[in-house]
């Protein structure tokens, strides 16, 4: 016998929209409470969605009925359609289009401010992703904090390049060496750059891995197509296709330092004509953002204010500003 409570909810019982708004005011400030809240919530809207495509799915069979059927009577099609409105609500609650856990995973407020982009990301949750509550989006960090008169530790000087990294400060003055020097040749302030790999890896927690377990070092997830002819690594993706979220498998370039990613990631954008106009307003964080979108960067239709959010955000500025008053040389 199945002893879940919503195994028995009928897509009919207006009480159950009551329950959503009931269970939300109460889990305020519970975070478990919330989290179930969440989830019922999210279920729901997979019940409507699952509903849309059964409803486009019956649409789309009408040209081969035969009108004379009285398996085809309006009455008929009464109870068809009350029978599929319950079916999505039983299709949601058992989780089988995946909808509502992508939802959950989303707007949890643990993992608050991230957003999948290119690659599906799996783990514990990623305290360095959260951005500030009621954090305003701005185009560009503040000046005082990224002032390129800090003097930042020499590339040849490094150690080996980290596998991983264990907060955005270890994130942030690892990568800014050598974002430095990317940017300056095509006129980026290095910020973007940064913030960009922060949002593509969960501020390094997620590079891609090789098959032998290596890190890939793709800090911009730059997909292996048939221009590229060195190592590869393969990664379950989470692509956009007219505005719905598709799991893809992909294989994205492998390499061999994080020096290296940096130096492709430019050599992708000047060899590829259609992010002319991106390099063209590079000197304009929030532009060449928005135009690196507009050029199909990335299927997410929210990928440039999602890194301008990190731009803005409070773990971002506190790295860059954490190392640059320390002087790091």
């Amino acid at each position: 016998m199945n002893t879940d409570p919503t195994h028995n909810q009928s897509f009919f019982d207006l009480n159950n929209l009551n329950s959503l708004r009931q269970d939300a005011l109460k889990s305020a400030g519970d975070g478990d409470a919330s989290k179930q809240a969440l989830k019922k919530a999210a279920q729901q809207f997979e019940s409507i969605f699952t509903q849309m495509l059964l409803t486009s799915m019956r649409k789309a069979n009408e040209a081969f009925e035969d009108k004379d059927s009285p398996f085809n009577s309006s009455s008929v099609k009464f109870y068809r359609d009350m029978h599929d409105q319950q079916m999505a609500l039983e299709l949601s609650n058992k989780g089988s289009l995946g909808l509502a856990d992508l939802i959950v995973q989303q707007l949890s407020p643990e993992k608050n401010g991230y957003m999948p982009s290119s690659v599906v990301r799996t783990g514990a949750e990623l305290q360095s992703d959260r951005i500030a509550s009621g954090q305003t989006p701005i185009n560009q960090p503040d000046k005082d904090v990224v002032e390129e008169k800090s003097t930042v530790k020499d590339v040849a000087d490094t150690p080996a390049d980290p596998q991983a990294f264990e907060s955005p400060e270890e994130f942030v003055k690892t990568l800014w060496g050598y974002a430095k020097s990317a940017a300056e040749k095509i006129g980026l302030n290095p910020a973007v750059m940064v913030a960009q790999a922060a949002l593509e890896t969960g501020w390094g927690k997620h590079v891609i891995s090789k098959q032998d377990g290596n890190s890939s070092f793709n800090l911009f997830n730059i997909k292996a197509d048939s221009r590229w002819t060195g190592d590869s690594a393969s990664k379950m993706t989470l692509e956009f296709e007219q505005g719905l979220p598709v799991k893809k498998q992909a294989n994205f370039r492998a390499y061999d330092s994080l020096k290296d990613s940096f130096s492709d990631y430019v050599d992708f954008l000047q060899s590829n004509p259609r992010y002319e106009e991106a390099l063209q307003k590079a000197s304009k964080p929030g532009e060449y953002l928005d135009a690196l979108q507009q050029a199909g960067y990335a299927t997410d239709p929210n990928y440039a204010n999602k890194i301008k959010n990190v731009l803005g955000g409070s773990h971002f500025q506190s790295a860059v500003s954490s190392f640059a008053r320390q002087g790091v040389n």
